[in-house]
């Protein structure tokens, strides 16, 4: 079966968790897309009525087009169901996410969402995670000398994203900077996560120990689905 195929299979799934009158978080990536498009179908044949928040400018352009009303995440106190990506997850359901840079904002709608689920291919899938993903941290400026010598004392080694779009480095939407920190080995990512989170000026971290609920995982023999509980 093809990765196309797969995706739609994903998408498929994950619309059994969709109901009436409900806010969905949306991450982003290309399952995400296809869950779209089978959303905006929904709501032209089904009358399926769905609010959605994102962290994804993408997405949300995407909602816009297909007709889905985008909430702002401020506004929103609770989400039912949330769906995203990531770039590892393991059977402790710890991911490890932060290459789109918008980590801390995917965070906060997988802790307002009563469920959150990621949308994976079976290769995502570790017995534990790797130090194959930098771990990235989304800073205040004023922190940054301070928070890189602190993660150096625990082991890392900082970097601070830049980005083709403009010269120096990277800032997110809320002004920060975000340092992305290869570690050589990680014994235990929720202690290391729980350390990071104690410095002062760590605005939030790409490492999630507690927010997934359920996987959606693409496979060969078609969609496996792994729950927490």
């Amino acid at each position: 079966m093809n990765e196309e195929n797969l995706r739609k299979l994903s998408a498929e799934k994950a619309m059994e968790y969709i109901k009436n009158n409900s806010v969905i978080g949306l991450g982003a990536g290309r399952t995400i897309s296809c869950l779209i498009e089978l959303l905006s179908k929904a709501i032209d044949e089904n009358n399926l009525k769905v609010k959605v928040v994102t962290p994804s400018d993408n997405t949300k352009s995407m909602c816009i087009k297909n007709g889905i009303e985008v909430l702002p995440t401020c506004f929103v106190e609770e989400v039912d169901v949330a769906f995203d990506g990531c770039g590892e997850v393991d059977e402790n359901f710890y991911a490890s996410k932060g290459g789109g840079g918008v980590f801390v904002k995917e965070k906060l709608i997988a802790s307002m969402a009563k469920d959150y689920i990621l949308l994976i291919d079976e290769q995502k899938y570790k017995k534990q995670l790797s130090v194959g993903y930098p771990i990235s941290l989304e800073v205040v400026k004023d922190s940054l000398s301070y928070v890189s010598k602190r993660v150096k004392n625990l082991g890392g080694e900082p970097l601070v994203r830049t980005t083709n779009s403009k010269d120096g480095y990277l800032v997110t939407d809320d002004n920060n900077f975000i340092l992305d920190i290869k570690f050589d080995t990680v014994d235990d990512f929720k202690e290391l996560n729980d350390k990071l989170y104690d410095i002062v000026g760590v605005v939030g971290t790409s490492i999630f120990t507690r927010e997934v609920t359920k996987l959606i995982m693409a496979t060969e023999n078609g969609v496996r689905v792994i729950s927490k509980n």
